[in-house]
């Protein structure tokens, strides 16, 4: 336990705390600057397993903020939750690390839960979150939010059947209308965000008591506050009073994804083989990876994976998404 001693002497944690966070597995939905920071915490502390799950990959934009990618992951592509693996086990070789790259669906999410302790939401959207909040409730299992943009954070920790839910609290969260890629996130708010998140989730998986607070700031005001949330139930909210869990009927094929100009669609029948035989057949140059397959559609650059799910970047919108797929594909 020498690996572990500093943590050991701080007297909230303890050799009792350490010995419960050796047998903890944590899922991260998102590997992006949030989940890449938070696993790498966890990693350290000392948990027996990660699940790491995330849809994209690599590139150069995101160097600036999300500290466990290099500069080979983003020339390489690499998706987030491949590369996050391969730098997590050299800090860790005994870490337990599970990944997966796919959409964060309810019904995605629903099949992975069955031996984690706790939930990290690593991601960077309203509707994903929503996702996390209703698989979290469902089974019982405590959920720890974060988000960031510009200089400002949020984090908050939600447990079943002790706390309202996120859903309750979206009232009271900060605007959902800015992302970090249309008004831009600073690395010391990412950290902040994570740091009381990760804080938040040891104290659950050490059974330290808590109190219900969002917890908010800006890095750059230097200003952080806090407000307890224990009360600001909905008596009608279909997650935690009536167990309606609606994103679980929620079912979409294409997304516009957050503050970016790319659309997301997901479809079984998109396979790579089904796209390299139309773009052969088009003459068009293509990159084949172990992970996904990339090529440009007229201006359109195109990202297959293997799972039936393809990003088409550079589009604005569903129906001009819509379009592409059909002159591709027929």
């Amino acid at each position: 336990m020498d690996r572990y001693s500093r943590q050991i002497l701080f007297r909230a944690i303890g050799e009792e705390g350490q010995a419960k966070l050796k047998e903890k597995t944590v899922m991260i939905v998102g590997v992006g600057a949030l989940g890449s920071v938070s696993s790498e915490m966890l990693a350290r502390a000392g948990i027996k397993k990660l699940v790491l799950v995330d849809r994209d990959y690599v590139e150069a934009s995101n160097l600036q903020r999300q500290s466990l990618f290099n500069e080979q992951d983003a020339a390489d592509k690499n998706p987030k939750v491949v590369a996050a693996k391969a730098h997590l086990s050299k800090i860790r070789s005994d870490l337990d690390i599970d990944i997966h790259i796919a959409h964060a669906d309810a019904q995605f999410l629903d099949a992975l839960v069955q031996d984690v302790d706790l939930i990290m939401d690593g991601t960077d959207n309203f509707e994903t979150r929503l996702v996390i909040n209703d698989v979290a409730f469902k089974h019982n299992i405590p959920f720890c939010h974060a988000a960031v943009v510009e200089g400002s954070y949020t984090s908050a920790t939600f447990i079943p059947n002790e706390t309202p839910c996120y859903r309750c609290l979206t009232p009271v969260l900060p605007s959902k209308t800015m992302t970090c890629d249309t008004a831009g996130v600073i690395a010391p708010a990412v950290h902040m965000a994570v740091s009381t998140q990760v804080a938040q989730a040891m104290k659950v998986m050490t059974n330290t008591s808590l109190d219900p607070v969002l917890i908010f700031g800006n890095v750059w005001d230097l200003e952080q506050n806090q407000i307890n949330f224990k009360n600001i139930v909905n008596k009608d909210c279909s997650t935690c009073q009536k167990k309606e869990y609606p994103t679980y009927n929620e079912h979409t094929n294409l997304m516009q994804l957050c503050g970016r100009d790319t659309v997301q669609i997901t479809d079984k029948t998109i396979t790579k083989e089904r796209v390299k035989f139309a773009i052969d057949t088009l003459g068009s140059k293509h990159r084949d990876t172990p992970y996904f397959l990339e090529f440009y559609f007229e201006t359109y650059r195109i990202v297959v994976f293997d799972n039936g799910r393809m990003l088409i970047h550079g589009v604005e919108n569903e129906k001009k998404a819509r379009t592409i797929i059909s002159q591709l594909l027929g």
